[in-house]
């Protein structure tokens, strides 16, 4: 990549943690957190996507953990968990927040508005043709290092690039 693609993803990550901070969230409650992240702390993290891979046996840890060494950013985005204070809802299972929150459950809110966050996150990288990939490996990892803020208990990365081809489909 030239300094010019590298200064596009730069442009792009940032617009992609403006289009996750503004994505719809449930009751207007913001609980997304955002960060992007450079070569010195995506080492760190591949390093820790290879242990994860031996510690649990899960070769793909590894390999994702190779894939993101090419990029230059990688955006993370993850959630608080925090129960929207519903009387009535049952989607994580509960009959409110209230007994939810005391048997320590995911609110169903949280991981939706992330959901959305991160199709909001995407969406601008592919309309500006910033070749991308969800991983939960990197967010696993990401939550290892505490890369962000302690609340944040679910976490995906967004590695980025700009080849001429995309590096992050046709892996083996």
């Amino acid at each position: 990549m030239n300094k010019h693609e590298k200064d596009a993803i730069q442009n792009v990550a940032n617009l992609m943690l403006a289009a996750a901070r503004t994505a719809p969230k449930a009751r207007g409650i913001d609980n997304i957190e955002t960060k992007v992240i450079g070569k010195p702390q995506i080492k760190r993290l591949a390093a820790t996507m290879k242990q994860i891979a031996k510690s649990e046996n899960l070769a793909f840890f590894a390999r994702d953990a190779q894939n993101i060494l090419r990029c230059d950013k990688i955006i993370l985005i993850g959630t608080k968990i925090k129960p929207m204070g519903l009387t009535v809802c049952g989607f994580c299972g509960f009959k409110d927040c209230a007994t939810a929150q005391k048997k320590g459950a995911i609110c169903s809110y949280n991981a939706i508005d992330l959901g959305i966050a991160l199709s909001s996150a995407v969406n601008t990288a592919a309309l500006f043709h910033i070749d991308n990939r969800i991983m939960y490996t990197i967010g696993k990892a990401a939550l290892k290092l505490g890369l962000l803020k302690k609340n944040v208990k679910i976490v995906f990365g967004i590695p980025l690039a700009a080849y001429g081809k995309n590096i992050f489909f046709d892996r083996s």
